[in-house]
């Protein structure tokens, strides 16, 4: 229920963002190609190391016949300070091209990050309640972290290596075209090999990333029930279930990695093979006095060159099996699509603090088809009138705040506020004029002042004092280190009603026309609840406005339900009965006046 505080901007709940789902490539493209600069970069110092590299086996070619044609001592030196030199400069280019590629890693990863952040909280709660948060925090960020490998490393390792292997082929085809062909061979052989095995492990890496999902939808679960599970002696089953997880995520990690080995070994067996063949063809050609033994350290030491940047193309053509299975579970995720879709916006005539009139029309609905919820429900609240809802747990009442927020849309039937269905408004402007109390607050891991305005920086801080103390947390405030500026604990550091009070100044701070109040004090002691009927004098009495707010109260308690001016009682989704409080509240045959004699707590529990 935290939606209708937060004032949503237009692109979390317009057209959903999509990502490119056919190739890899495109996706790949589409995050680093806004990193113009930083790819240029890259893409020079690749080539420049690659260049480097490439004279290395040039100049020991030149060392070793220099040394055999007994030189000058000076020459010799010079090329291996030259040999020196490029070895210093490559690795110097070497990290200049990681610093760049991860730099990319970086920008692509956390864009994507935050696209999928922004796609999510767009979806439908409908999503959100069948996904756990563990789910979707392995989504957004585990799989995304997955990727960061395959966005920076991929992009040095393959064109960097691909570079190589071409450079190397051209250096020695000049050469000899016999070693040049068979080098040659092998690294198309290779090639083609690692194209046909790309996809050998991809199932299985998407069973470890399904895994990894499980383990964090289980933490989340488990440590916010853990109160629960400590007071119910439930350690035994949590640590046997936790096991059981671990278990898998080993099993599927291993056989993700068995599968994937594959690449690796196949790699290496053809190119120690093809060094074999390399070594005794250029000791034939030089028994034959058609080449230098200066040449044949050349052909040594570019087939050892040249089999590196392949075996590690096998390598990461392993990770990007891993990144494939991260890259198909985000491309489910960002094909759901959120049927809850802005307005075109309405003119509602009147300011957000105005009183609106509240309409439910033939309102039916359901979460699960074969299960309804409400079912062709009627019911009108007067601009500043004040609604009692009440019926027992499951009877819809929730269900009708929901509908007003547009959490959910009903299947039929429509709500109105002020004649206007409230479809046709943009998600910001129909929960900026509503405000919301529950009996559960949300804090976060934020400032006093960002918890009491919900992260609104067009709030005042001398209107945040005003109210805290207005409403009874004056010396709470005051025994904060830095006042407003002071970090509150998520779960923590404020008693519940504390709690329920900062709620109220979170409305109050808003200045909707309508509130919606959610059994917001049925969990408290006798003390804070004074405070808390104190503050619902002034949120309904309009204190300092200039007219009544309008209020829907879901309660069980009987001073709570007296503020009302009209009383709606749901049974099973109907409406069992509505009117004026006092007219059902004296007439005896009336269930209100039922729920009054035998008492509204022990009657609705």
């Amino acid at each position: 229920m935290l939606a209708a505080f937060v004032r949503p901007r237009r692109v979390f709940e317009g057209d959903p963002i999509s990502v490119p789902q056919t190739s890899s490539g495109r996706v790949l493209w589409r995050y680093l190609r806004p990193e113009g600069v930083k790819l240029s970069a890259l893409a020079a110092f690749l080539i420049s190391g690659t260049a480097v590299q490439l004279a290395s086996p040039l100049l020991v070619r030149q060392f070793v016949d220099a040394a055999v044609a007994h030189v000058a001592l000076a020459r010799l030196l010079l090329v291996a300070v030259l040999f020196i030199a490029a070895a210093v400069a490559a690795q110097a280019l070497a990290i200049g091209s990681t610093f760049f590629s991860e730099q990319l890693a970086w920008s692509a990863t956390n864009r994507l990050r935050q696209d999928l952040a922004i796609h999510a909280l767009g979806l439908d709660m409908a999503h959100h309640n069948a996904t756990s948060p563990g789910d979707m925090i392995e989504r957004v960020d585990g799989d995304v972290a997955a990727l960061a490998n395959f966005f920076s490393q991929f992009v040095l390792q393959i064109v960097g290596g691909g570079l190589l292997v071409v450079g190397i082929l051209i250096i020695v085809w000049r050469q000899d075209w016999r070693i040049g062909a068979t080098l040659g061979f092998f690294a198309v052989v290779v090639v083609v090999m690692l194209h046909g095995l790309r996809n050998l492990a991809s199932p299985q890496w998407e069973r470890v990333r399904d895994a990894f999902s499980a383990f964090s939808g289980f933490l989340e679960e488990r440590i916010a029930g853990l109160d629960d599970i400590r007071a119910n002696a439930g350690g035994a089953h949590a640590m046997r279930r936790f096991a059981a997880i671990n278990r898998e995520l080993a099993t599927s990690n291993i056989a993700a990695s068995r599968r994937g080995i594959w690449i690796y070994l196949f790699t290496g067996a053809l190119f120690s093979t093809g060094f074999a063949c390399s070594l005794v063809l250029g000791a034939h050609l030089y028994l034959a006095h058609t080449i230098t033994i200066g040449t044949v350290f050349l052909f040594m030491q570019c087939a050892g060159m040249m089999a590196m940047p392949l075996i590690t193309i096998g390598q990461q053509l392993q990770q990007f099996q891993a990144a494939t299975a991260s890259l198909s579970r985000i491309s489910v995720l960002m094909s759901k699509e959120a049927t809850l879709t802005d307005g075109e916006g309405v003119a509602w005539g009147l300011a957000r603090s105005d009183a609106p009139r509240v309409a439910f029309e033939g309102v039916s609905f359901a979460y699960r088809a074969d299960a309804p919820v409400l079912n062709d429900l009627d019911l009108s609240l007067a601009a500043g009138a004040v609604l009692g809802l009440l019926g027992r747990t499951g009877s819809g009442k929730t269900t009708l705040t929901r509908l007003l927020f547009r959490l959910y849309d009903p299947q039929s039937g429509r709500v109105t506020l002020d004649g206007q269905d409230i479809r046709w408004a943009t998600l910001a402007e129909l929960r900026a004029r509503i405000g919301l109390v529950t009996q559960e607050v949300q804090l976060f891991d934020a400032s006093v002042r960002d918890n009491a305005t919900l992260f609104d920086p067009e709030v005042d801080d001398a209107r945040i004092v005003e109210v805290l103390t207005d409403l009874g947390l004056g010396r709470w405030l005051a025994r904060q280190p830095r006042g407003l500026d002071t970090i509150l604990v998520a779960g923590g550091g404020l008693s519940a009603g504390e709690a329920q009070l900062l709620a109220f100044a979170r409305v109050f701070l808003k200045d909707p026309g309508l509130v919606v109040l959610d059994e917001a004090s049925s969990r408290l002691d006798p003390a804070s609840d004074a405070l808390i009927e104190r503050a619902l004098d002034k949120l309904l009495g309009g204190e300092g406005r200039r007219g009544r707010r309008t209020a829907i109260i879901i309660a069980h308690k009987l001073s709570t339900v007296r503020r009302a001016d009209r009383i709606a009682i749901l049974s099973d989704g109907r409406m069992l009965e509505t009117g004026d409080r006092r007219a059902l509240e004296s007439d005896p045959n009336s269930a209100f006046s039922g729920l009054l004699r035998a008492g509204i707590e022990e009657a609705l529990a």
